[in-house]
């Protein structure tokens, strides 16, 4: 009876801002860290460790250490939101009710880039791994069959998909024990690789300057993007106000520990960062402490992992994000994008546009897909930052000691550290980005005749 009568609240709250209650309100706690966990990926070092520590010159730990540090000061803004905007659209739908409409839905059409991108490198990803398990299978099959597992899965329904996730999930939290141990074992018991343990992998003197660390941060910090998918679900959540934020810093919490332990393990074992392959550098880290049978199991569970769980949940975010904004008719052809399918109650035309939109740009160079992801994630980070201090400082006026705390110094301490992050891109990158963006203020300045009006879906309700 209680858990009937707290979803009836929910749903009386989203009906009195002008939504109807459409999804199936079932995830819990649990379910939104686990599905915090595999977005963001507990094994994402394999993804670019490589890469980061050649750019780093083996300080990979360090990097994602600061990573870390950067993300949980915007983490929290996202936290806050969530308690006052218990709605689904992640940036887009805080951004639009903390500022305003107009704004929010720029802030969407930013972070549209990076939700619709991370599901493209991730089946991108899985399939040049299992190209290289099993070369006579090409990576482009392997991508569409990817796709389409991930499609079907998200296209039955929010249950489905979190069933899928605790088997990922223990597969991989499986893997990274075994690797650990038998790290440890190389390390400090057989006294290979460094044969101790160092706090190079954290800090070398002369080798640490500002200007290294953004730029490598903009590189392993896509490791820890996609915490911010849980508030794609609010919808889907019961009780979401409490739940969805302390899911977030939970989820980054566990999944920054992960990263630097992983790293720190692999750089002790291997500190020669000049030989790796940037591609399979983790995975040859992986041989070297525990054989051939570890590789395997290493690779299989990656492929499986980053291909389908990562990419599965990704995507659940994607459509959602896209699913508000067409409910909001923000976008063309909004009313398709904002059906929900009668019997699996998921927003099922958005979930299969995602699945194409995955295909056709998985095709493109992987390079210059992370450094874009970069930058919408980012630039919509620091919107959301500006938010906290824009609604609760300045329209609600709470001025008092802890609000100062809340809504001013901590929002500004995430803004000033992700607006340095995000000075680490490079130029063809903001190329790119920015030029993005100037398409959604033009769809924006049409949709709102020269934000003159507030259109179908605007209005602050």
């Amino acid at each position: 009876m209680e858990k009937n009568t707290i979803s009836m609240t929910e749903s009386q709250e989203i009906e009195k801002i002008g939504y109807k209650q459409e999804l199936r309100r079932t995830l819990k706690f649990r379910d939104l860290v686990i599905f915090g966990l595999l977005t963001v990926l507990p094994i994402a070092p394999v993804q670019v460790y490589g890469a980061v520590s050649q750019q780093t010159m083996g300080l990979a730990t360090l990097v994602y250490v600061v990573g870390m540090v950067a993300m949980l000061f915007t983490a929290l803004s996202y936290s806050t939101l969530s308690g006052e905007f218990p709605l689904t659209g992640s940036a887009y739908m805080f951004v639009r009710r903390a500022i305003n409409p107009h704004v929010g839905f720029v802030s969407g059409w930013i972070i549209l880039i990076d939700y619709i991108i991370v599901p493209s490198l991730l089946v991108s990803f899985g399939a040049l791994w299992a190209s290289n398990l099993i070369p006579s299978i090409p990576a482009y099959v392997w991508v569409i069959i990817f796709i389409a597992i991930c499609t079907f899965i998200n296209g039955r329904g929010i249950n489905v998909a979190a069933k899928a996730n605790i088997i990922m999930l223990i597969l991989e939290l499986i893997c990274i024990v075994f690797f650990v141990t038998m790290a440890i074992k190389f390390i400090f018991i057989d006294g290979r690789g460094v044969g101790g343990f160092s706090i190079d992998p954290f800090y070398i003197p002369g080798q640490v300057n500002l200007g290294f660390i953004a730029s490598a941060t903009t590189i392993a910090i896509f490791g820890y993007l996609g915490f911010d998918g849980i508030t794609a679900l609010a919808e889907e959540v019961e009780n979401p106000r409490k739940t969805i934020g302390k899911s977030i810093i939970t989820t980054l919490l566990l999944i920054g520990a992960l990263f630097i332990g992983q790293s720190y393990l692999a750089t002790l074992a291997h500190p020669d960062y000049s030989d790796l392959n940037p591609d399979m550098a983790f995975f040859d880290i992986a041989r070297e402490v525990g054989g051939a049978s570890l590789y395997y199991f290493f690779v299989i569970v990656a492929i499986v992992a980053v291909g389908i769980a990562n990419a599965l949940v990704v995507q659940t975010s994607t459509a959602r994000v896209i699913f508000s904004m067409g409910r909001d008719n923000t976008l063309p052809m909004s009313k398709f994008f904002a059906k929900v399918h009668p019997k699996f109650q998921t927003p099922l035309n958005a979930t299969i546009t995602v699945g194409v939109l995955t295909l056709f740009i998985a095709l493109a160079p992987p390079t210059i897909l992370l450094q874009l992801v970069s930058f919408g994630a980012l630039t919509s980070f620091m919107l959301i930052n500006v938010s906290v201090f824009v609604y609760f400082y300045v329209r609600k006026k709470e001025r008092g000691p802890k609000s100062i705390f809340k809504y001013v110094l901590l929002p500004l301490i995430g803004l000033i550290i992700i607006l340095y992050v995000w000075s680490g891109l490079g130029k063809a990158t903001f190329i790119l980005g920015i030029s993005w963006s100037v398409i959604g203020i033009i769809l924006g300045f049409v949709k709102s005749k020269g934000y003159k009006i507030i259109p179908s879906g605007f209005e602050e309700n």
